[in-house]
């Protein structure tokens, strides 16, 4: 049945609102023919990408320099196109070779560690000019996402401060006012996710809380359809949700979608909803593990507990644009464990969700 589906996929937009249906995470309703739900380019499809992507700096040369590093995976699933590589560093190397440039962008009291950072880059950025001449794809892609892990520790010293306000009806719940690394085993491995608060900070803090409280502990995976979605978060009992101890009331997370180009994300309202069919998320379904909040099809605010891994099918739902993206409010990435995502099942099990990293960036409402 799946592989029909998948077929038919290939050929109408109309069987992925179809399916979308069919395996019940999307809302009713039809995108007009002037969005068709086509690719927009080359999306990005690294999680890591897009998380760096998503910080809220404006320096024109490091993103410069993180789009020619990252291009060498490209080059290298390309049929190892050697000349577009030398190129991509010769790129980076100029940027590094005017580190006042980057430096612009960082605060004072952090400079001396980007500086550090920045001398590591071009010891990088060096290295690999020299296993490109010998041609050891291993080797580069390796020295790669190392410098690209420096990128990202580069890019995060330049964010100063919390870029928005969320609006005081979200008060009484958690937010993330930044970001947060946790670590999920489960019973097949281990998971590690990034979520944004940059970009959904009352989505990423009800999770980060949750995490905190022991709430996914034990949790198992209930809904999972190959290559498409694996949900868990709902708890034993005739709750879906997650249930405030001190209020006996369900806690209800609204619908939050940060668009390129805002400066505040958009709340209550699918983008689709909101006319705003062809605009792109700043965390979008483009990524193998990109995480989800679940939601109840008919109630945009409905949210709580429950949310899924995104299982990126380029037939089923195409990186750039498709019918999920602003419909679905996405606050995360996987980042370790793609192998063991994708072993995983419904009935499969959460043992443990730490948060590993940022609990500082974790805002608890004053009257919880």
């Amino acid at each position: 049945m799946f592989n029909l589906i998948k077929s038919w996929l290939k050929n109408s937009l109309m069987a992925i609102l179809l399916v979308t249906i069919f395996l019940g995470i999307s809302t009713a309703g039809w995108t007009p023919s002037s969005s068709a739900a086509l690719p927009a380019g080359n999306a990005i499809t690294d999680g890591r990408s897009l998380l760096r992507y998503a910080l809220p700096i404006n320096n024109e040369p490091v993103r410069q320099l993180q789009a020619s590093l990252e291009d060498i995976s490209n080059q290298l699933r390309a049929n190892r196109r050697w000349g577009s590589i030398s190129k991509d560093l010769s790129k980076a190397s100029r940027v590094l070779d005017q580190p006042s440039k980057i430096l612009a962008s960082v605060p004072e009291e952090r400079q001396p560690q980007a500086k550090a950072w920045i001398e590591e880059l071009k010891s990088g950025v060096n290295t690999l000019q020299e296993l490109v001449k010998v041609k050891d794809k291993e080797k580069i892609q390796q020295e790669r996402n190392q410098l690209l892990n420096l990128v990202t520790r580069l890019e995060e010293s330049m964010v100063k401060e919390f870029p928005f306000e969320v609006p005081k009806e979200y008060s009484n719940l958690p937010q993330l006012k930044g970001r947060a690394t946790v670590d999920i085993k489960t019973n097949k491995g281990d998971l590690t996710v990034v979520v944004d608060g940059y970009s959904a900070p009352v989505t990423a803090g009800n999770f980060v809380d949750l995490v905190q409280r022991g709430f996914y502990n034990g949790l198992e995976f209930t809904r999972a359809e190959e290559s498409y979605f694996l949900q868990t978060g709902d708890p034993p009992g005739k709750d879906v949700g997650f249930i405030e101890p001190k209020t006996g009331k369900y806690r209800a997370i609204p619908l939050e979608i940060l668009v390129e180009g805002d400066k505040a994300p958009t709340y209550g309202i699918t983008l689709e909803e909101a006319g705003r069919y062809v605009d792109m998320p700043v965390l979008p379904f483009s990524s193998f593990g990109a995480v989800v909040m679940a939601r109840p099809e008919s109630q945009v605010n409905g949210a709580s507990s429950q949310f899924f891994f995104f299982l990126f099918e380029p037939e089923l739902t195409p990186a750039g644009r498709n019918l999920l993206d602003g419909r679905y409010a996405v606050f995360g990435y996987l980042t370790e464990g793609e192998e063991v995502l994708d072993k995983l099942k419904a009935g499969d099990k959460i043992e443990s969700a730490t948060v590993v990293q940022g609990i500082e960036n974790l805002v608890q409402p004053e009257a919880a």
